[in-house]
């Protein structure tokens, strides 16, 4: 064609001009030469950038089942804490209404009958009285109302302290050991007793609390938890946990009982020994016992 280019003259002129350009880059044909320098992996910190993988769903999942079960754990102990507080709170608010009969009154009521006689007739009494609280909380378990059982647990530990205390106080009078000072003294003495399970020499002020500080406290909590696993099983349905509380309860207040009595007989004072002593003086506001939670007095 005239005027044209011939195309060996165009292809020396292409191969001459197929050098880099100012910027670098080349022809559309050939694109960016190839490099042999590494690719700069690195972050803005100069760290290598790894990929991060997500953790598996299951994994994920169990570690949120783990961290729920936790707080359901921290969350129980610290309301546990809590009804246990309470619970002690309350035993050392009963405490000082608890009637308590003196030697005079209890042998008026009791002619004829020794120390050791009196003693098994207090503990007989408070033996059945107990055992009617357990069944009466066994036989509430059957009644289809769940949310009660914790307020059934803490009557029935409450009502159990209340009998027990009013028998170790009259064991106290019937051994000739009446704890010496004025009735919340007298009260934190049984207090004592009854949290340790042993009869305390009132001679020897330095083998017990006589403060209801931090110790007796603790002392109580551990007596109010023991009694707590063990009534447990009082919430059994069909009136199975009626015969067990009632089984139970008569149980553990004879064992209490027999191990004051045996520390109260190594400092027993004969009655006809015993130096006058004024009558006991009655609570301001006496907390109502039913006349078979008495010790030493029959059930209607």
């Amino acid at each position: 064609m005239t005027g044209s280019t011939p195309p060996w003259k165009r292809r020396f002129r292409d191969r001459g001009a197929a050098g880099p350009s100012q910027d670098g880059m080349r022809d559309d044909e050939r694109g960016r030469p190839a490099s042999l320098e590494g690719v700069d992996a690195t972050g803005a910190s100069g760290a290598l950038a790894v990929p991060v993988a997500k953790a598996p769903v299951a994994k994920r999942r169990a570690a949120a089942i783990g961290h729920g079960v936790k707080e359901g754990v921290r969350k129980g102990g610290s309301r546990a804490r809590v009804a246990l507080a309470y619970l002690t709170d309350r035993v050392i608010e009963i405490a000082p209404r608890i009637p308590v009969r003196d030697l005079d009154a209890l042998r008026k009521q009791f002619p004829g009958l020794g120390p050791e006689q009196l003693a098994d007739k207090l503990v007989a009494g408070a033996r059945n009285a107990t055992s009617t609280v357990g069944a009466g909380v066994g036989a509430a378990a059957m009644m289809p109302v769940p949310p009660a059982m914790p307020a059934e647990l803490a009557a029935e530990i409450t009502g159990v302290a209340a009998i027990e205390l009013k028998l170790i106080a009259e064991l106290y009078e019937v051994y000739g050991l009446r704890p010496a000072g004025s009735l919340k003294d007298r009260s934190t003495t049984y207090l004592n007793s009854w949290s340790e399970e042993r009869g305390i020499d009132v001679t020897k002020p330095s083998t017990f609390t006589s403060a209801l500080g931090g110790p007796m406290k603790r002392e109580l909590r551990q007596q109010i938890m023991k009694r707590l696993i063990r009534d447990l099983p009082n919430l059994m349905p069909f009136m199975v946990g009626a015969a067990v509380g009632a089984a139970m309860n008569r149980r553990d207040t004879r064992k209490l009982a027999d191990r004051v009595r045996g520390d109260l007989r190594k400092a027993q004072v004969p009655w006809d020994a015993l130096p006058a002593l004024p009558p006991l003086e009655t609570p301001p506001d006496p907390l109502p016992l039913n006349p078979g939670d008495t010790p030493g007095e029959p059930a209607p």
